[in-house]
This record gives C-alpha cells, sequence and structure tokens, in this order.
C-alpha cells in the first residue's frame, strides 16, 4: 500500500499533467508565473517553501501540504522547522486547522522517513 505522501504527490503530477494536456498555453504561462515566484529574491526558496508549507496547511490542501514538505526538505529544511510553521499555521486557523494538521505531521515524517533511507 503506498504512503499517504506517496499518494499525494501523485495526485499533484497528476493534475498538472492534465492541466498541461487540456490547457497547454495557461499551463505554461502558469508555470512560469511558478518560476519567477519561486525565483530567489529577497527570500531564499527554503524561506519560499517554508512560507508555502504554511499556506498550504491554514487551508488545508492536503496535496499541496505534501508537495511543500517535499520541496522544503529538499531545499534544506530541517523537519523541526517545519513543525514550527505547522505550529504557525495552526495558530492562525484555530481549531479547523489543529485537526487538519495530523495530515501535515504525517506527511513530514514519511518524507522524513524517505529521505533517511
Amino acid at each position: 500500500m503506498a504512503k499517504y505522501s506517496t499518494e499525494l504527490l501523485r495526485e499533484v503530477s497528476y493534475a498538472f499533467q492534465k492541466f498541461k494536456e487540456f490547457t497547454p498555453e495557461v499551463a505554461e504561462k502558469f508555470q512560469g508565473f511558478l518560476e519567477a515566484t519561486l525565483k530567489t529574491g529577497r527570500l531564499s526558496l527554503r524561506e519560499k517553501e517554508l512560507v508555502l508549507v504554511g499556506i498550504a496547511v491554514a487551508i488545508r490542501c492536503d496535496p499541496c501540504i505534501a508537495l511543500h514538505i517535499k520541496k522544503a526538505l529538499d531545499a534544506g529544511v530541517k523537519p523541526e522547522e517545519i513543525a514550527e510553521v505547522i505550529s504557525l499555521a495552526v495558530l492562525m486557523g484555530g481549531g479547523p486547522v489543529a485537526t487538519s494538521s495530523a495530515k501535515a505531521f504525517r506527511i513530514l515524517e514519511e518524507l522524513t522517513e524517505k529521505k533517511k533511507e
């Protein structure tokens, strides 16, 4: 059985594949926007990924959480830093975000486990 985080990352990949297949011009422009916003400016990529983790948790977007936790880990963010950002998202989102933050911690644990392998 696939891990939860793996399933979510596949879902993100599938969505973007279909987006590109059905609306290639829009997908291309979105990709350009994505690249421009993630390019290092005043904030580093690792800082931007931490912000994106917090937003993903606050809006309770499970595929977004998986994608940005993975990207944050790939950018050198420590699991403890990600956990702190999850806590900040819960602070801002209250009870509903607190209950869904379990998924974010599960994803973090799975992806951290994978990096150790």
